[in-house]
């Protein structure tokens, strides 16, 4: 097999990981959010919709830089080398 076709495959497999456990976070989180959550933000959703509407917003927010930092460091855990930037071309 040629080098070319061996690195393709290894980034793509790579690729996979990182989607099935981006999607096993994003599915756990909303399940949280959900179980704890829930009530307090169907409360608001019927009684004071502007303040659901910016719990809403901070919610997603929080929700995008949280697993952008869990994603990181379980990619860093299990291929510490693909974080490691490449200081040759930085300078």
């Amino acid at each position: 097999m040629s080098r070319i076709k061996r690195k393709f495959r290894e980034l793509f497999k790579s690729f996979i990981i990182e989607l099935v456990v981006y999607a096993l976070l994003v599915v756990g989180y909303f399940f949280a959010v959900l179980h704890f959550l829930g009530g307090w933000l169907d409360h608001l959703f019927r009684h004071d919709r502007k303040t659901y509407a910016f719990m809403s917003l901070i919610l997603i927010i929080g929700q995008g830089f949280l697993l952008e930092a869990v994603t990181r460091g379980l990619l860093r855990f299990i291929k510490p080398e693909a974080e490691a930037p490449d200081r040759k071309g930085a300078e």
